[in-house]
C-alpha cells in the first residue's frame, strides 16, 4: 500500500466514526497509555486534536500529563514554510483555531528545551513504525530538526496496515497506542 491509498483507506474509516465512537476509544488509548515506559521524562508535546478530522481527542492525555506534574508543550504551524514551533501549555495560554481548524497557542513564547516525548497525529501506520500523516510534512521536519532523540508516540484508533511505502524523509514510530493495545516498533 502507498501513503495515497493508506491515507484515503483511513481519513475514510475516520469519517464514519461518531461522537461517542470517537470519545470511548480516545479514553482507552490514554488509558492504554499509560503502561508505556515513557513516564520519567518531563516534557510532552502533545496535538490538540482537529475534530472536523476526527482525531484522537487528546485532552484526556493531557489530564493524565497535569496529574503526573508534567510539562505539556503543544504545536504552533507555520503553513508559509511548512514548519512547527513549541509552546508550553499552561492556565494563562490563549488557544484559537488558525484558517486549517488547528487550535493552537496565540501568546507563549516559543518553548526552546529538549523536548522527551512527543505524541504525533496520523492519518495510517505500519507495523514497523512507518506513519502517514496529513503529507505537509510538519511532524517529519520538526523531529528532524530536534537536538535529542525524542520518543514517538502514535495515536490511532485502527490497528496497523502490514506495509505502507513511504518516503526517505519520512520519519518513523516508537510506538503507536490504539484503543485495544499498544504497538512497539
Amino acid at each position: 500500500m502507498n501513503k495515497i491509498e493508506a491515507r484515503k483507506k483511513y481519513l475514510d474509516l475516520r469519517k464514519k466514526l461518531d461522537n461517542v465512537q470517537i470519545i470511548s476509544k480516545s479514553i482507552s488509548i490514554s488509558n492504554n497509555l499509560q503502561d508505556l515506559p515513557i513516564w520519567e521524562h518531563n516534557f510532552y508535546h502533545i496535538y490538540l486534536p482537529i475534530k472536523e478530522k476526527n482525531e484522537v481527542d487528546t485532552m484526556p492525555i493531557i489530564n493524565i500529563l497535569n496529574n503526573k506534574k508534567k510539562k505539556v508543550l503543544i504545536p504552533k504551524s507555520d503553513f508559509n514554510n511548512t514548519t512547527m514551533k513549541s509552546f508550553l501549555l499552561n492556565d494563562n495560554t490563549d488557544l484559537k483555531k488558525n484558517n486549517f481548524g488547528i487550535t493552537e497557542p496565540i501568546n507563549n513564547e516559543e518553548f526552546l528545551g529538549r523536548i522527551d516525548v512527543i505524541f504525533i497525529p496520523l492519518v495510517a501506520y505500519d507495523l514497523i513504525g512507518n506513519r502517514v500523516g496529513y503529507g505537509k510534512g510538519f511532524y517529519d521536519k520538526f523531529l528532524r530538526n530536534q537536538n535529542n532523540k525524542i520518543l514517538r508516540v502514535g495515536l490511532s484508533f485502527f490497528n496497523p496496515e502490514k506495509r505502507i511505502k513511504i518516503d526517505e524523509h519520512d520519519e518513523n514510530l516508537d510506538f503507536c497506542v490504539t484503543p485495544n493495545r499498544i504497538f512497539s516498533f
